[in-house]
């Protein structure tokens, strides 16, 4: 689907997520052609600077990220000219005049404004785009993470941005949800009719999320210290991949049709209760330890961290769906900082065989299960019992792999630029809806509630391992293990 012309403006241009991700994105598509000859990019920033100085500091602090054979200096010199710098204070809608001045005033060219901002700009940003009368029929407006640090100020977000914007205006990012993997995972339950009869209570025994992540804080403190585990993974990107792993069949793949049996999954979450809580959730913090044979400093010790501080690096929690084909079924969603691994997958185990008609016991079957992994190396593994070589009937677990690499020879895209090509085009299905967004945090709040009344600390974890022991014995009170603890020896 050809694109049509558009101005995209970064607030926060000169910023690190627009440097790290957003301009490299774009050079890519540019580079296979996506963009049409005279769509422009915006940067917007308060430091006062001259066109020449910005793409200065662009090509030194942008380029070094792209890594494509194709960053070549034609590509790169014709990319760059598509850019233009606007100095602006975001808050004073008397400086936006260099942003009318900088926006090309025609209906037909599609304006999409990112916000790569803290969210308590969004409301001002968004009136001035109006006063200004920039907020066209033709505009979209793309909202960064975090959306809010509670349900109050989640639904104070919704509501300012929705006095400027109609709701199919308006994009949530969560770039999990613009992994490949993540899509292939509706391809895998909807495009196939050999898992749907056994995606259900009856035949699945529990369903594990990680996102676990080697690096620290860094120097994300500021933001991190006041934001924590909770709030910065387990209520955007965690749950949003728990929707699609539990949703009902939609009746299609357009936006709405997807993004109603994600709120459903999302309003199916059985709520916790103080007791319940205690039991079922598990929170650390980082001390010192190896990672990757080097060593690193505890929580506390990274620059400018609180001495005291009680922010969680790590949460563990054992949720449940209140419906008919997940009554029952354990949903273990674990994320965490200075971790043994970096990875994300979703590992979906099935029931064990009943009866054993080998010469071994049940108990040496390892269940059947269906890892899907999002990073570092995207793909699917399917985990089976099969007879070794040789006399005699002896079964060892086996894999079947599919590597999205080695199977599709297409160039693959980053999250990053599938999500704002999707922005591009007007396709909101991997974007959240607002009520998608306020059921999550009425889901999450109690639990932030009951840690604000709680003097208890995060229990303390050694980094480069898988977090407080605590977790561990919170999934083996049902008699199971983590992936990573119920993988054989090699």
């Amino acid at each position: 689907m050809a694109l049509s012309d558009f101005d995209l403006v970064l607030f926060g241009g000169s910023g690190d997520l627009a440097m790290r991700k957003l301009l490299p994105a774009m050079f890519s598509r540019d580079v296979c052609g996506d963009l049409p000859p005279t769509a422009r990019i915006v940067c917007v920033g308060r430091q006062e600077s001259t066109q020449e100085e910005f793409i200065n500091m662009v090509t030194s602090t942008a380029r070094p990220h792209i890594k494509s054979a194709k960053a070549t200096d034609d590509n790169w010199n014709r990319f760059i000219a598509r850019i233009t710098y606007v100095a602006l204070d975001a808050t004073d809608v008397a400086t936006y005049h260099g942003l009318v001045d900088a926006l090309r005033n025609d209906a037909g060219v599609t304006r999409v404004y990112y916000l790569a901002t803290p969210p308590a700009l969004f409301s001002r940003i968004c009136d001035n785009l109006k006063d200004k009368g920039l907020a066209t029929a033709n505009s979209r407006v793309v909202l960064e993470k975090p959306l809010g640090r509670d349900l109050a100020s989640a639904k104070q977000i919704n509501k300012e941005v929705g006095k400027v914007f109609e709701e199919h205006q308006i994009y949530r990012i969560d770039h999990y949800l613009g992994k490949e993997t993540v899509q292939n995972l509706l391809a895998l339950r909807f495009g196939n009719i050999l898992f749907e009869p056994l995606w259900r209570r009856e035949w699945i025994s529990d369903v594990q999320i990680t996102i676990a992540e080697k690096l620290g804080v860094g120097n994300r403190i500021g933001y991190y210290d006041t934001s924590g585990a909770l709030r910065d993974m387990l209520q955007n990107h965690l749950l949003q991949l728990l929707c699609i792993v539990a949703m009902e069949p939609p009746t299609s793949t357009s936006p709405d049709a997807v993004r109603d049996s994600k709120l459903q999954v999302l309003r199916s979450l059985k709520r916790f209760t103080p007791t319940t809580l205690a039991q079922n959730i598990v929170r650390g913090q980082y001390r010192a330890g190896h990672v990757d044979g080097k060593a690193v400093p505890s929580y506390r010790d990274e620059p400018e961290a609180p001495q005291n501080s009680r922010t969680e690096t790590f949460v563990a929690m054992k949720a449940e769906i209140d419906t008919w084909r997940w009554a029952g079924v354990p949903f273990y969603l674990r994320t965490g900082k200075r971790m043994a691994d970096g990875l994300a997958e979703i590992v979906v185990r099935f029931k064990q065989i009943p009866h054993s008609i080998f010469n071994q016991p049940t108990s040496s079957f390892q269940p059947n299960s269906l890892v899907i992994r999002l990073q570092p190396d995207e793909g699917l593994r399917m985990n089976l019992m099969a007879k070794t070589p040789g006399e005699g009937m002896r079964l060892k677990p086996a894999e079947l792999e599919l590597d999205f690499r080695e199977t599709f020879k297409a160039p693959r895209m980053d999250a990053y630029e599938r999500l704002l090509l999707d922005v591009l085009r007007g396709q909101l299905t991997l974007f959240m809806r607002g009520d998608e967004l306020e059921a999550a945090w009425e889901w999450v709040e109690p639990i932030l509630t009951n840690w604000e009344q709680d003097d208890t600390a995060p229990l303390p974890y050694a980094s480069g391992t898988w977090g407080p022991a605590a977790a561990s014995a919170l999934i083996g009170r049902d008699g199971l293990q983590w992936r990573e603890e119920a993988l054989p020896e090699d």
